[in-house]
């Protein structure tokens, strides 16, 4: 029986480059979420990129193929980086937790998303701060509340600090890592939010997306 291990640090590379993080991440046991999920579900987007997005986790669509951010809200992000003049391709996404966390349906069919616990959220950071490493964007945009307290804290209120440009604690950033944060909902909120609300919510998150994108020319 495979033993679990106590974080996701156990079982980073030597080398630290996206390919190898990414490789490495799929034989990761650093907390239980691994049992029940298809697979890891990694970051995606160049190397290069100056703009780094971070959600919570993968949902089921994402769990299934593999890849981040290709679901309905997924789809939203496209849509909000588009009327907020912001170009997804040369854009690195990613979760703060790797695996898909869910609950079966009554008949047990459908799989329904649970919040990661702090406990997991904690457990997976080695690999988000691995990433910020590799990539050192100029600007990080910490969609929804799971992502903005795995980086900045338990205590961290998303809003009241929206539309303010924060920078990442001390004891989390890696070395000679210092992006310019910025948080925002997560685009799921804004599908499971009133009907009748969404249209002024999906225009704050444009908002909050074309405020970050604008940091990368100042």
């Amino acid at each position: 029986m495979t033993k679990t291990a106590t974080t996701a640090a156990d079982f980073l590379p030597a080398r630290r480059d996206l390919p190898d993080l990414a490789a490495a991440s799929r034989s990761c046991r650093g907390c239980g979420l691994f049992s029940d999920a298809t697979q890891t579900v990694f970051g995606a987007g160049p190397a290069t990129a100056r703009l780094m997005f971070v959600g919570e986790q993968p949902g089921d669509r994402e769990d299934l193929a593999g890849e981040p951010f290709i679901g309905p809200a997924g789809k939203l992000l496209d849509r909000a980086l588009m009327e907020g003049g912001v170009d997804r391709e040369p854009v690195y996404v990613t979760n703060a937790v790797k695996h898909f966390k869910f609950v079966r349906g009554e008949r047990g069919a459908r799989r329904i998303h649970k919040t990661p616990s702090r406990t997991e959220v904690v457990a997976c950071r080695p690999w988000l701060v691995a990433e910020l490493q590799a990539i050192d964007p100029e600007v990080l945009v910490l969609l929804g509340a799971t992502a903005a307290k795995s980086l900045l804290g338990p205590s961290f209120t998303l809003t009241a600090h929206r539309g303010e440009v924060l920078s990442l604690p001390a004891d989390v950033a890696p070395a000679g890592v210092d992006p310019q944060v910025v948080v925002t909902v997560h685009p799921s909120s804004v599908l499971r939010g009133p009907s009748e609300a969404r249209a002024e919510s999906f225009a704050s998150l444009v908002a909050d997306l074309r405020f970050a994108a604008g940091l990368l020319d100042r």
